[in-house]
Order: C-alpha cells, then structure tokens, then sequence
C-alpha cells in the first residue's frame, strides 16, 4: 500500500452542509470524483467552502470507500501579509477579524450585531465613534446649570 492511496489532494466539488458532519464531493487525481465524504472541522469552527477549494483527504488504511477531507483552503480569498503570530478568520466578501501583533483586534464587516444575554461590558481608557471620544474622560459643549440637556461630546 503506497502513501498515495492513504493522503491525496483535492478539490470540493459540492457541499452538503445539511447534515451533523458536512460532506463534500470532491475531485481527486485523474478526473475521479468521491461524493459524501465528510469534511472534520475543528470544534466550535465551521465554514461552507465555494466549490473550486482545495482541500487534504485521508483514507485510512487506503480503503477509498470511507474517506474524511481534514482540511480545506482557498487561496482565491486567503488574506495576505500576516505578521508571524497573526490570526485571523476572513470571508469572500471581504468580512474579516484579524488579530493583529500588538494586541490589536480589528473587525471589518458591513454590519455588526452583538447579542448579549445579560450585558455588553466594555473596559478601556479610551472609547471613540467615527473619532469623537465617548469614554468616561469625554468633555460636553454647552453645558449649562439646571435641567437644560447640554450639547453633544465633543
């Protein structure tokens, strides 16, 4: 038995993300194609792969009848140019959060909805929106004595 017959390269092909463990059909060497084979994924991790992806598939003790595909990539979308000991989880449409050196989280997104249970807690010296301080240590304009509400945080 050859090494060959245990890992091989391949393609998604379709994704069936209906069931407990996804499965995939996928495309191997010579024009062969596998369909059902269930794609492992880490725990608490899941992603739906856009045919076209690359992927590793193992078929232990070379029986080709019961394959997993134990990871998949695609180099159309992979963000680029992460500093070593960067991190990040990125989509097709351009979505991403990127741990950054430094301690920095950015998050790129279109809309961002957070459902707390309980209650959001934001701890930090500093808190802006669109580079105006709302922190703790923001000032007022137009502050007046007596009920009168005061101006916006400037």
């Amino acid at each position: 038995m050859s090494l060959k017959s245990i890992v091989s390269r391949c393609t998604v092909t379709l994704v069936n993300a209906a069931r407990k463990m996804q499965s995939l059909q996928i495309g191997l060497t010579a024009g062969s194609f596998k369909d059902d084979v269930e794609h492992l994924e880490p725990y608490g991790y899941t992603s739906r792969p856009h045919p076209g992806a690359e992927g590793v598939a193992v078929f232990p003790g070379g029986d080709r009848s019961h394959g997993v595909v134990v990871v998949v990539a695609d180099r159309r979308f992979r963000l680029k140019g992460l500093k070593p000991g960067e991190v990040a989880l990125y989509t097709d449409e351009g979505d991403k959060i990127h741990f950054e050196r430094g301690r920095k989280l950015t998050v790129v997104t279109a809309t961002l909805t957070i459902q707390a249970t309980d209650s959001v807690d934001i701890q930090s010296p500093e808190l802006t929106h669109n580079g105006v301080n709302i922190g703790s240590t923001h000032g007022h304009g137009g502050v007046v004595k007596g009920g009168d509400r005061t101006g916006g945080p400037i």
